[in-house]
Order: C-alpha cells, then structure tokens, then sequence
C-alpha cells in the first residue's frame, strides 16, 4: 500500500520541523508549504499527488497526512504522508477503489487516521505506519467532504455539500448512526473544544448552526453570509472563526453566548487576485487560530497567500506568500 517518492523538493523532509511552523496546501502547485509563524518566511517545501486538499497533523508533531484529492479531470486517490522531524521523503498510501480524498483526521493515539472519499462515499480509518485499511464505514447517499472527531474519539461527524447534511458516525462500532439536516451546503465543521458542540458552516444557506454532540439536533442557528465555507476554534473553545468564502470575510463568534464579535474584511484594495471558482476574488479558504500567539490564519486561495488576524484588534497585520492557490493549513506541534 504504500510507496516513496524518490526526491523531495527544496527543504522537505530533510530539514527538521522549526519551532512556530504552519503548513499550507497548495491545491494548483500540488506541493505543501512550511511557512514560519515568526514571519512568514518559506521555510521549505514538500512534493504531494495531484491536488492537496486537506493537512492534518498529528498529536505528537511527527506526521503530517494530505488527502490528494486530484483535479478536475482525473480522481485522486492517495494520501501523502510527511515526515516533519526526520529526513524521510513524503510517503504515499494508495487508497485503491476510494477517490477524491477529502477530510481528514488523526484518531488518538495517532497510529490511525480518518479519510472521507467523495467518490466511493466512504470514511476510511487508515493504518499509517502500513497504508492498510483498518475500516471502510458507508455513508449512504450523498458525499461525505468534511470530518471532525470527538475529544475522546469515539465518534466523528461528516458533512455531506450535495445533501445539506451533517452525519454521526460510531467509531467503536464503525457504522453510521444519524444523519439529519444541517443547511443547504454543509461543508465545514468542527467540535468545540470543551463543550462537544458539532459546528457546521452551510455555504448555500448562509448559516452556521450548532449541533446537538449526541442527536445532533440544531441547538442554535447563526448567520454567516456569503458562502460560509470552514469553521474553527481558538484552543480554548472560547471563539468560532468561520471562512466566508463569497464575501470574502472571517465571521467571529463568541462561541459560548453564540453572539458576534467581528466581521473581518480579508479582500485587499491594492491585490492582484486571479479567478477562482467563485470568479476573480481573495477567496479565504481554510482557517487556523494559534494557540500561542494572539493570531488567526486565513489561506487566500485567489491571492496566493496567508492573511494573519490579529484578535485583539480582528485586523489583518500581515500577508504571507504561499504557492499557486492555497487551501488547508495545519499547524506544527511547536507551532500550537
């Protein structure tokens, strides 16, 4: 199941990982950047499969994992597997029937991993360290795109675009146990830290709405318009940060009282953006808050680059170059 590339690029694996690093995803470079959280500095780079998607990390900064997603004409079907402390080249794990890896997620433990496949409609618990398949879980009709995984991980929730739908899914018995409606769109979410909340950001809808951890039943709808496309949390559970997507804006919630705290604009007067599947435009994408320092990330997937928040003023301080069309970002470990 799994396979070496035989070269790394620039800096990959070769270089340890730096303290304070963020990965970035570039979808249309079909490589993932490491990018200093000091200033945005490119520290080096790794080679994936065609069209990285999503970055997860795991718990104990060895691994990062890349759902390779492929393009429009040719279905990926591949994860990447980087090493970022040692000097090993990326790894692939051949996904076999199940194409258009998408979201991702390390179980605890960090030997096994979570996989949705839009193509087969799947989630796949993947074995790292083997490639093998631990468990194929079916997830009906429709595509699952995003997951998001209990604290205790014991069960994991996945969104569903085409059906406006947002799935529980029982890890310890590998089978789904609900799914109901979320809004039109459910793409992005997430479990609040502290409380198990399951946020969903609903692109077509406009909304955010959280669920219920264990019927999954709205408990709170939030509007958050212009195509909210990916939701997360600051470490303490404390602010929701969602990506809208059309409008160009990162919507901020206080996540306990469910109110809004900002609307931050990311579309810059004086840049260049180039077109992108909601025409020419910033396009933010995937969102990160850092634990450590008092920021927020935003990938500006029309701008080729990372918009640093600042949460206290909820401003943009800085702009940080990435490669062609960026998308998902992960922290490192020394970066949290």
């Amino acid at each position: 199941m799994l396979r070496s590339l035989s070269l790394c690029v620039l800096l990959c694996a070769s270089v340890p990982a730096l303290s304070g690093e963020i990965l970035v995803g570039n979808k249309s470079a079909d490589t993932v950047w490491r990018v200093s959280l000091e200033d945005g500095r490119k520290l080096g780079e790794f080679p994936t499969n065609t069209g990285p998607h999503e970055i997860v990390v795991s718990h104990d900064g060895a691994t990062a994992l890349v759902a390779n997603y492929g393009n429009g004409e040719k279905p990926g079907n591949t994860l990447s597997v980087l090493d970022l402390r040692g000097g090993a080249a990326p790894r692939i794990i051949e996904l076999g029937e199940h194409g258009r890896p998408h979201g991702l997620r390390f179980l605890p433990g960090d030997r096994e991993a979570l996989a949705t496949t839009e193509a087969s409609r799947h989630l796949l618990r993947v074995d790292i360290a083997s490639g093998k398949l631990v468990a194929e879980i079916a997830l009906g009709e429709g595509k699952g795109h995003m997951v998001a995984v209990a604290s205790d991980g014991k069960t994991a929730y996945v969104t569903k675009v085409d059906r406006g739908t947002v799935s529980r899914i029982d890890l310890t018995r590998n089978a789904k146990t609900d799914e109901v409606d979320a809004g039109a769109g459910a793409e992005g979410v997430a479990v609040r830290p502290g409380s198990g909340e399951v946020w969903v950001s609903n692109r077509e809808a406009g909304s955010v709405t959280v669920h219920d951890p264990r019927t999954l039943a709205i408990r709170h709808t939030l509007p958050s318009p212009g195509f909210p496309i990916r939701v997360a949390f600051t470490a303490d559970g404390r602010q929701a940060l969602v990506s809208n997507a059309r409008a160009a804006t990162l919507s901020v919630f206080d996540a306990k009282r469910k109110k809004s705290v900002a609307t931050v604009e990311l579309t810059r007067v004086d840049a260049q953006y180039r077109d992108t599947m909601l025409g020419r435009a910033a396009l933010p994408i995937g969102v990160i808050a850092d634990p450590k320092r008092p920021r927020v990330y935003v990938a500006i997937s029309g701008g080729d680059e990372i918009a640093v928040i600042d949460r206290k003023s909820w401003k943009p301080v800085a702009h940080w170059k990435t490669g062609r069309e960026p998308d998902a970002l992960a922290l490192s470990p020394d970066g949290r």
